[in-house]
């Protein structure tokens, strides 16, 4: 029913003749040279944006990897090219997802442990929650001198709009098997005992987040130490370097720079892995692909049905 509906649209619009439509189609990356020069390569990856794996779709067509996906094949292609003797990661994200945060950092790792070529992470505007998550798992974090980095911790956004509900008119009766089932439920108060278990859970992730934080950089502070600083503000650049979250403060040229210095290069060509049709000559180029056609229609059930329950997330919302 719904392909149908898909195909009346798109012919309504073709009949009218006064849009023309191009139908975009997802392709495998291939390899673009942004810079340098050399047999070596630097491959630059970009994690920009809400870290999540929901579906990422122009008009009322899904066209793209979801984040993991495509972060998973730009490893993959690294991993059997011998010429990539280092990778930087251009982080400019708040955080998101907790899984899908911490599936980015583990697929970083074990590229590191398979390859054996440094990971370089450059913080851009703001690197914070989930985006320093993924930061911890590379060999050298360098923030940019405006960077906002940090908060370190987990959050589970819950709202209670019960209240509201009855003002309308509009009665809870959800059926369950257990008094627990609908736990975090916006149809109801939360109770007492159902607090406790959200913040075990919130607790759990958290030292889950503190984990990865020492073990990606070790020496740095003792778990206590890490606690005190780890209440999930957020800090500055120069902050966070007195803190020993990062290791310097300098611009993504100086993350090119310290890549090939730890990788033993003098010379090599940046790339990146993008679409065939994308665009880019530097390492500022968005990675984002930009729709070509014009987006007449942009919605998504799944967006307002996917997630209805409570969500735990290292984000920061600011």
């Amino acid at each position: 029913m719904m392909t149908a509906l898909r195909l009346i649209f798109l012919l309504s619009i073709f009949l009218s003749g006064c849009v023309v439509i191009t139908l975009p189609t997802a392709e495998p990356l291939i390899e673009k040279v942004i810079g340098g020069e050399g047999d070596a390569k630097v491959l630059l990856i970009d994690i920009s944006g809400i870290i999540t794996d929901s579906d990422r779709k122009d008009a009322v067509f899904s066209t793209k990897q979801n984040m993991t996906a495509r972060i998973r094949e730009e490893l993959d292609k690294a991993s059997v090219d011998e010429d990539v003797r280092a990778v930087v990661l251009r982080i400019d994200s708040p955080g998101g997802a907790v899984t899908t945060s911490d599936i980015i950092a583990h697929e970083i790792k074990k590229f590191r442990e398979k390859k054996k070529v440094p990971v370089i992470a450059e913080l851009m505007d703001v690197a914070a929650s989930g985006g320093y998550y993924i930061a911890a798992a590379s060999d050298r974090i360098i923030a940019h001198p405006t960077t906002v980095t940090g908060s370190i911790g987990v959050v589970a956004f819950s709202v209670n709009a019960s209240g509201l509900l009855e003002k309308v008119g509009i009665t809870n009766q959800t059926i369950k098997s257990g008094d627990k089932k609908d736990i975090g439920s916006l149809l109801r108060p939360m109770t007492g005992d159902e607090r406790i278990i959200i913040q075990s859970i919130i607790d759990d992730l958290y030292e889950r987040f503190l984990d990865i934080v020492m073990d990606g950089r070790k020496g740095s502070f003792t778990r206590d130490e890490l606690k005190k600083i780890a209440d999930g503000r957020v800090y500055t650049a120069r902050q966070a370097l007195d803190l020993k979250l990062i290791d310097e403060i300098g611009y993504l040229d100086d993350a090119v720079e310290a890549a090939k210095s730890k990788a033993g290069i003098k010379e090599a060509r940046l790339i990146t892995y993008a679409p065939p049709r994308s665009y880019r000559n530097n390492i500022y180029s968005s990675l984002e692909d930009l729709p070509v056609s014009i987006n007449l229609v942009n919605i998504d059930a799944g967006s307002f049905t996917g997630r209805l329950g409570m969500s735990f997330m290292y984000l920061w919302m600011q």
